[in-house]
């Protein structure tokens, strides 16, 4: 088992994922969350009563906290599991210094909003945390899967190739394979576009279109990801791998994909804000539509996809309307 001190920032579906997972590799896992009720289940019963219930935690061997400087003073590394809209606020506290002195994870898969970065961006620019302790996990990955042992492959990114290394090895399981990569940004701007699309299919299912309409869609969304990517971190990258198209595949396809059912519901004629009531949980894909428009404002990028999906949530226009334009211009 590893020796270092391991936390997880965060108590929702992945969150609670992703502990399951590095309980294989560490003897103990410190573990902030926000809410009284998720702190009582784990610390007396070992199971976080809101999200992912039918998983079963060793109470011994986890720390449970509300308190954000506490859990992190007792562990070495940071997996920060808070959707992006509520990451700073739970951040607030912390002491920088003490960050700094930490290897930070993002396992957010979204972009700060009033910030229009992307989570390392932000832990650098906010923090100083240098960029050779940080890294990012990701890659096709719904907690709901994890929760029942069926195979997944991740992908841990970081400009150091030991740090890569080591978040690797905490998150290989028998269930979770994973593989290393130096494309921090890339990695965590597809994890954040994929929501924008998997929602577009969403909206797209809701209006009645089928699956030879929406297999269209998807191709298209991985061309736009593509030009994208290449404005805004040029490296070398294979878009066919996982961390890329296999998540765009997973969000964008699977019953489990919170953005494709928000998505849905604003086709079948749901508002923006009555879809957020009704389901309960953050759809990172409206948030990030909102701040990668504010990124791409800077390049010259064709990307009707996204232009569509943004029109609709921020301009209030008719999903049908859009659509009807948008499956003209599909290549």
């Amino acid at each position: 088992m590893e020796s270092k001190k391991i936390a997880v920032i965060g108590g929702g579906s992945w969150a609670t994922a992703i502990a399951k997972i590095l309980l294989h590799n560490h003897r103990q896992l410190y573990w902030w969350v926000r809410e009284e009720e998720i702190q009582k289940g784990l610390s007396q019963n070992g199971i976080n009563p809101l999200y992912l219930s039918s998983v079963q935690f060793p109470t011994d061997r986890i720390t449970v906290s509300n308190d954000i400087n506490l859990i992190a003073s007792q562990a070495d590394t940071l997996i920060l599991v808070v959707p992006a809209v509520y990451l700073p606020g739970a951040m607030q506290g912390v002491d920088s210094g003490v960050l700094k002195q930490k290897l930070v994870c993002s396992a957010v898969k979204g972009i700060i909003p009033e910030k229009s970065q992307v989570v390392c961006e932000y832990l650098r620019d906010t923090y100083a945390i240098p960029e050779n302790r940080m890294a990012v996990i990701s890659g096709p990955s719904h907690a709901e899967e994890i929760a029942l042992n069926r195979l997944t492959y991740l992908t841990a990114a970081s400009t150091d190739a030991d740090t890569a290394a080591y978040i690797a090895r905490c998150f290989s399981c028998d269930y979770v394979i994973t593989r290393c990569s130096e494309d921090v940004y890339g990695i965590e701007y597809a994890a954040v576009m994929k929501n924008v699309y998997a929602l577009a299919v969403g909206i797209a299912k809701g209006l009645g279109y089928g699956d030879n309409f929406v297999s269209v869609l998807v191709s298209n969304a991985l061309d736009e990801m593509q030009r994208f990517l290449s404005q805004v971190h040029n490296i070398h990258r294979n878009l066919n791998s996982a961390p890329y198209l296999g998540d765009l595949l997973v969000t964008s396809y699977s019953q489990f994909s919170r953005n494709r059912t928000f998505g849905n519901m604003i086709g079948q004629g749901y508002s923006v804000k009555s879809a957020m009531l009704e389901m309960k949980m953050v759809a990172e894909g409206y948030y990030a539509s909102g701040s990668v428009n504010a990124v791409k404002q800077n390049f010259n990028i064709e990307m009707p996809v996204f232009e569509a999906i943004h029109a609709i949530l921020y301009e209030n226009k008719s999903p049908r309307s859009i659509f009807n334009g948008l499956k003209k211009n599909f290549r």
